[in-house]
């Protein structure tokens, strides 16, 4: 039986922390206790039987000194001004059902980066704060349905064509309170200030 295009995904997943992790020299234990993530947790990843939340795998991100955009963006060879949709990545967060795309092409050499979310209704992520994303910043910008953003202590109740300006590495949270599906634009500026 063959695999479908999620499962090759999430197991290119598991195979770029292994990789990561190892090229930076750790072992488990020492991103386990770099991340927070439990050592069984990130086993299990790395093994493909336990795929990442969101929030989980911002933090093994933040220990490997990434943001969730630079652990997107593989090393490409063949680099291109262009990315179709079709052949832009996603992953879907198996907690929320959140749906990430890059669309932004890898390996320009730019750096900023481009996501588009679609959030389901109700959903919730958070994103503790991490000092390898210090000094990045982002906007969100609100393309459909309603978000409210939690960044630096205040809440922000966002509409469609509201965009909001945020440091990335202070941590934040995401939130869906309607009963609608919110569709929004990551625009993350990855130099440090």
């Amino acid at each position: 039986m063959m695999e479908n295009d999620q499962e090759i995904f999430e197991r290119s997943i598991a195979d770029r922390i292994r990789h990561l992790r190892t090229s930076a020299q750790l072992t488990l234990d020492q991103l386990a206790s770099a991340s927070g993530v439990s050592r069984a947790m990130i086993s299990r990843i790395e093994r493909g039987e336990a795929s990442p939340t969101a929030a989980l795998l911002a933090r093994i991100c933040a220990a490997l000194g990434l943001s969730l955009s630079g652990f997107f963006a593989e090393d490409e060879t063949d680099i291109s001004p262009l990315v179709r949709k079709r052949d832009q990545p996603t992953w879907k967060d198996p907690e929320t059902g959140y749906v990430r795309r890059a669309v932004s092409p890898a390996g320009t050499g730019s750096e900023v980066d481009i996501v588009e979310v679609d959030f389901p209704p109700h959903a919730s992520v958070s994103f503790p704060p991490h000092t390898a994303s210090h000094g990045m910043t982002q906007y969100v910008w609100l393309l459909e349905g309603c978000l409210e953003m939690t960044t630096g202590g205040e809440v922000f109740r966002m509409e469609p064509g509201d965009c909001l300006f945020m440091p990335v590495g202070e941590g934040h949270r995401f939130h869906n309170p309607s009963g609608q599906p919110a569709r929004y634009a990551v625009v993350l500026d990855q130099r440090k200030r």
